[in-house]
């Protein structure tokens, strides 16, 4: 006869630590409330009382360190228990969220919780490309072209990531949605709404039950501040949801996107972000979006500290275009300008400093026109007289053609742009006009 192992019986005090131990690692955010209110019903536990058997050793020490017991020198579960029940005997203390995560200070219980709201919405993105098995086989097969993260934008299913992560793919995969049912196992099929890669985001969408949708919060990146607490939730290699933290180190950053161009006002972070973040969100100390995970600067390709990430007001303009039209409709003045560099020749030739950005053409009928702007023409002799040349936007210095574009398309289409202007390239005739833009599809090298 084997010994018959001792139950937990009318303890009903461990029914309900374990109960909260088991909701601890399994329940999201929504459904925290629910479990608090299940743990201070110690009735029904006591009627659910349990086998000792059927909680893992693991279970029990986590239960132990979170009285404050100490077990090192336990060498079995047998002794586990009797520890568990000693320490249960001598004082029950009141089981609710404090005991859920006892013996963490206020800022981890916050960390602890900001993880377990914002983790079922972070999504692992994994692509494949469809190829010949030989090159003697017509039979295809998919190869995997790579991985990374992303995050639930809203709850008809639209998932926004990195463009990076997704450009070489003929199909993607969504897993890792929800928690704590058969759903949130489920593998999703993904479809391409739309991509911006000269900002390197793109939108995707799945056919998803409801209850695995939950957006993330969104939050505001205009106001960053250097040393805040920012948190980064990905799937670096493949592995389950992992959170890295650190603080803004830097805001207003440049870096370089994929399609050549740079991405500038990006938020610089010492979070650890490794490959297979990318896409993910970056979070403030709330949970809420400020930031899309896109970059390390590393030589070696692994975190040295130095992170980036999309701000997030610039992120909401995009995601926001690419759902409703499939693509971001990108501002224009209706003018062609001259290249930076040709810009420079002129100023060198004619002995001045030409600091901004000249205007080649400003069709008839553009806003551009409307407002006032001139272009450069040539006199009957065959001399040049100098475009106005556009030295600031709502404000903001210009220097370069790619200045002018920035600025330009942090407004909406329609929107009205108030413009500093020296007439002819004359610094010592400088205007304020007033234009509006339209969209850029129509024009081409428009500013």
């Amino acid at each position: 006869m084997g010994r018959r192992a001792p139950t937990f019986g009318p303890l009903a005090s461990v029914m309900v630590a374990a109960q909260a131990l088991r909701g601890f690692s399994l329940m999201s955010a929504p459904q925290f409330a629910q479990g608090r209110r299940q743990e201070q019903s110690t009735r029904r536990y006591a009627r659910d009382a349990r086998n000792i058997n059927e909680f893992s050793t693991s279970e029990l020490k986590r239960l132990l360190s979170e009285r404050g017991v100490d077990f090192r020198d336990c060498l079995e579960k047998s002794e586990l228990v009797q520890r568990l029940q000693k320490s249960l005997r001598e004082g029950d203390p009141e089981v609710g969220e404090a005991s859920t995560i006892a013996g963490l200070s206020p800022n981890e219980q916050s960390t602890v919780k900001l993880f377990q709201s914002v983790a079922p919405s972070v999504a692992f993105i994994t692509t494949s490309v469809v190829r010949q098995a030989s090159p003697l086989s017509m039979r295809a097969v998919e190869v995997p072209a790579g991985s990374g993260s992303g995050f639930v934008w809203d709850d008809k299913g639209h998932v926004v990531t990195n463009y990076h992560v997704i450009q070489q793919a003929q199909k993607a995969s969504v897993t890792g949605l929800g928690l704590g049912d058969a759903a949130s196992m489920a593998s999703y099929d993904a479809v391409l709404v739309g991509a911006e890669p000269d900002k390197d985001i793109a939108v995707i969408k799945v056919n998803a039950p409801s209850k695995v949708l939950k957006p993330v919060a969104i939050g505001s990146s205009s106001e960053l501040l250097v040393g805040q607490s920012v948190f980064a939730i990905g799937n670096p290699f493949g592995l389950d949801h992992t959170l890295t933290s650190g603080i803004v180190s830097a805001v207003g950053r440049e870096v370089q996107g994929f399609s050549g161009r740079p991405i500038k006002g990006c938020v610089q972070t010492d979070a650890a972000i490794n490959p297979g973040n990318s896409g993910g969100p970056l979070l403030d100390a709330k949970g809420r979006l400020i930031g899309v995970n896109t970059a390390i600067y590393s030589p070696s390709g692994a975190s040295v500290g130095i992170g980036f990430a999309i701000p997030v007001d610039t992120v909401r303009r995009i995601v926001n275009q690419l759902i409703r039209y499939g693509r971001v409709l990108r501002p224009s003045l209706g003018i062609i300008v001259a290249d930076d560099q040709v810009t420079r020749n002129l100023g060198a030739r004619l002995g001045v400093v030409l600091e901004g950005v000249l205007v080649m053409e400003a069709p008839r009928g553009t806003p551009g026109a409307d407002a006032g702007l001139v272009g450069c023409m040539r006199r009957p002799d065959g001399s040049l007289v100098l475009g106005d040349l556009i030295t600031k936007v709502n404000g903001n210095q210009v220097k370069t053609v790619e200045d002018l574009l920035t600025f330009v398309e942090e407004v909406e289409v329609g929107s009205a742009v108030a413009l500093s202007v020296a007439k002819n390239a004359d610094l010592n005739r400088t205007e304020e006009i007033t234009t509006k833009t339209v969209d850029r599809s129509s024009f081409a090298r428009a500013g």
